[in-house]
C-alpha cells in the first residue's frame, strides 16, 4: 500500500472533532482541484477525435473533458469569489471549452451522431456559463424539435438528463420534467435495500439534474429529500465500508445539494475517511486503495473520483459558510440555500461504467 496524502487540517482523525466547518473541506478540495491541475495535459483531446474511423474512444477522451467542464462550472460557482477554488475552476472551464473548438467539435460530433445526446449534454454546461456557439445551437434546435428526438429509448434518469441540457441551452424542453423525475428509481421512492453501485450513480445524477449540480436546492421535491435525508447515511456508510470513494464523494455532493442537507455531525467522519484515502500526490481512486503516482492507469482511475472530491467538498463547505452567516445548522423544514450566483464565464472576448465497474456508460 502506498502512504497517504496529508489529510487537510480538521479532518485527521486522531482526537479529531466530530464537528465540521468549511475551512478543511475547501483545503481538501484544494488539494484535489491541485491534483487536476497537475494533470491538466492528460484532459486534452487526440487529433481527429471526432474521425469515426480512427477507432478513438470517446469515453476515454471527450467525457473526461465534457465532466471536467461541468464540475468546474459546479465548483466554481460555489466557491468563494476571487479565491483560489474559483480561479483553479475557472481555469480548467476555459481548457475545457478551447479543448471543444468552443463547441465546434460538439457541432461535428452531433453532425456525426444526430441521434446522440451526449453531444448536448456536454455543450449544456458551457451554454449555461454563456459560453455559446450558434451553429451549435441552430443544428440542436432543429434535431430536439424531431419525432425521433422525442420517441428516443431512453433510460428514465439518462431522459431526465436529456431534458435538464435542452434547458440550460436555451431549447424546448421535450417532456416535463417532473414527470421524468417520477420514472426513475429515486423518483419511485424505492425500498431502500435496493441500493447499490448502479442505482446509487444513477440517483446522484437525478438530484444534479432536478438541483442544477447543487446550485438549486429548493428545486428537490420534499418527498424525495425527505427519503435521501433518512437513507443517505446508511448507504454513505456502506459505500464507504466497500472503499466505493467516487460513489461515496456523489452522495456527499447529493447531501450539499438538498434543501436541508445532513447534521455536519453525521457526515465529518466520511470526509475523513476521504481524506485519508488519497494517494501519496493527493489523486483519490475512484475505489481500493490509493495507487502510486506511476501506476499505468493512475489517471483513468483517479480523475473523475478526485473531481467529484473537489466538487462535493466546495458544495459542502459553501452550504457551511451559509449555515454560519444565518447561525443556524439546517434541519428538516429548514432549508439553506448558498448565494451561487456568478458572473458568466467568459473565455474569449468575442464570445457526465468505466475504470470502476458501474460507473463509466457508453455517451451514445
Amino acid at each position: 500500500m502506498t502512504a497517504p496524502a496529508a489529510a487537510p487540517g480538521g479532518l485527521t482523525a486522531a482526537g479529531a472533532d466530530p464537528s465540521l466547518s468549511a475551512g478543511p473541506l475547501e483545503r481538501l478540495a484544494g488539494d484535489c482541484l491541485r491534483w487536476v491541475l497537475d494533470h491538466e495535459d492528460s484532459f486534452r483531446l487526440p487529433t481527429g477525435v471526432a474521425d469515426h474511423t480512427a477507432g478513438t474512444e470517446l469515453n476515454w477522451t471527450v467525457k473526461p473533458l465534457g465532466e471536467l467542464g461541468q464540475l468546474a462550472v459546479a465548483i466554481r460557482r460555489a466557491a468563494p469569489a476571487g479565491g483560489e477554488l474559483a480561479a483553479a475552476a475557472d481555469h480548467l472551464l476555459t481548457l475545457s471549452w478551447e479543448e471543444l473548438g468552443r463547441g465546434d467539435l460538439l457541432l461535428e460530433l452531433f453532425h456525426g451522431e444526430p441521434h446522440a445526446t451526449y453531444p448536448l449534454e456536454i455543450y449544456a454546461a458551457f451554454a449555461g456559463e454563456d459560453l455559446r456557439h450558434h451553429g451549435f445551437e441552430e443544428l440542436a434546435r432543429d434535431l430536439c424539435a424531431t419525432r425521433a428526438w422525442r420517441s428516443a429509448e431512453q433510460e428514465p434518469q439518462r431522459r431526465l438528463g436529456v431534458l435538464n441540457a435542452e434547458r440550460r441551452a436555451r431549447l424546448a424542453p421535450h417532456g416535463d420534467r417532473d414527470a421524468a423525475l417520477r420514472r426513475t428509481w429515486l423518483g419511485g421512492l424505492p425500498e431502500p435495500w435496493a441500493f447499490e453501485q448502479r442505482t446509487g450513480y444513477d440517483l446522484t445524477h437525478v438530484v444534479f439534474h432536478v438541483t442544477d449540480w447543487g446550485a438549486r436546492p429548493q428545486d428537490m421535491p420534499a418527498d424525495v429529500a425527505g427519503y435521501l435525508r433518512t437513507w443517505l447515511p446508511a448507504w454513505l456508510d456502506s459505500c464507504l465500508d466497500a472503499e466505493q470513494w467516487d460513489l461515496s464523494c456523489e452522495l456527499l455532493a447529493v447531501d450539499a445539494s438538498l434543501p436541508a442537507p445532513l447534521d455536519h455531525r453525521d457526515t465529518a467522519s466520511a470526509w475523513r475517511r476521504l481524506a485519508e484515502a488519497r494517494g501519496p500526490d493527493g489523486a483519490l481512486p475512484e475505489g481500493g486503495p490509493a495507487l502510486l503516482p506511476d501506476h499505468p492507469d493512475a489517471f483513468r482511475l483517479s480523475y473523475h473520483s478526485t473531481l467529484a472530491c473537489a466538487f462535493a467538498a466546495t458544495l459542502a463547505a459553501a452550504r457551511l459558510r451559509c449555515d454560519d452567516r444565518t447561525g443556524r445548522r439546517p434541519g428538516p423544514g429548514r432549508p439553506a440555500v448558498p448565494d451561487t450566483a456568478r458572473p458568466p464565464h467568459r473565455a474569449h472576448p468575442d464570445e457526465t461504467d468505466g475504470a470502476a465497474d458501474g460507473r463509466r456508460e457508453e455517451q451514445a
